[in-house]
């Protein structure tokens, strides 16, 4: 009964957050879902996007026997059929570019994003997590979902929709995440930057360069540092 209050109240205080005027810090978002697509959903009225895995685009295609199919609609079709009449209960703790609240999410027993990758309509989002990986090798290997087919990783299907400019202007990882504001009270003094050699890398106070690190971001754990894809910084001795 403790554990059920408690998970009750966490849930209340993360709605109450993401209801508020301020950024969302969500630790949890619980409720009744749609897919969006294949790797997002709408719980109750809040976006959520699937951590660690990227499925096919909406819009994309695959290429079976020399035919293309939906194979965008069909992983969005499955994710939607995994959540039918579910509760949903997602935990996370940012936010990605476009204010969707970033989490691992269960409806039962089932975790969704182990699922989808499992069953062969997402990949393992390898830029940001390792987590899915031996799901996506076993799907691979069994010609499960998309892999029946040929296609083009989502990634790369995002960035050929973008104009000639922002395609050479963009990163060379796909779009990353970005967590509260630098502002933001309670302890969050991580500091996440991008150096000149593409590489995420967080800070912690007092190491070296702490005070001189322009911060990108500002991240309240290690943890949520390192999911948003970012590394510790090396201090030598």
């Amino acid at each position: 009964m403790r554990d059920a209050k408690t998970t009750l109240l966490r849930y209340s205080a993360a709605v109450l957050l993401l209801g508020s005027g301020t950024q969302a810090y969500a630790q949890a978002v619980a409720g009744t879902a749609t897919a969006q697509d294949g790797d997002s959903l709408l719980v109750g009225a809040t976006r959520v996007r699937l951590f660690g895995i990227d499925a096919p685009e909406l819009d994309q295609t695959c290429q079976r026997d020399g035919t293309s199919w939906p194979c965008g609609e069909a992983a969005r079709t499955q994710l939607a059929e995994l959540v039918a009449g579910r509760q949903v209960e997602c935990n996370g703790q940012g936010v990605d570019q476009h204010g969707r609240v970033l989490a691992i999410c269960r409806a039962g027993r089932e975790q969704l994003n182990q699922v989808m990758v499992e069953q062969g309509w997402a990949l393992a989002y390898r830029e940001f997590s390792d987590q899915y990986v031996p799901a996506e090798l076993e799907a691979r290997t069994r010609r499960l979902g998309i892999w029946t087919s040929t296609f083009a990783l989502p990634g790369d299907h995002r960035m050929a929709k973008l104009p000639p400019v922002q395609r050479a202007a963009a990163p060379p990882t796909a779009p990353g995440v970005r967590h509260a504001a630098p502002e933001r009270p309670g302890g969050c003094v991580i500091k996440g930057n991008r150096n000149r050699r593409g590489q995420w890398i967080y800070h912690l106070p007092g190491m070296p360069y702490y005070d001189q690190t322009r911060a990108e971001e500002i991240f309240c754990s290690e943890a949520a540092a390192q999911a948003a894809g970012y590394r510790r910084a090396i201090v030598r001795p």
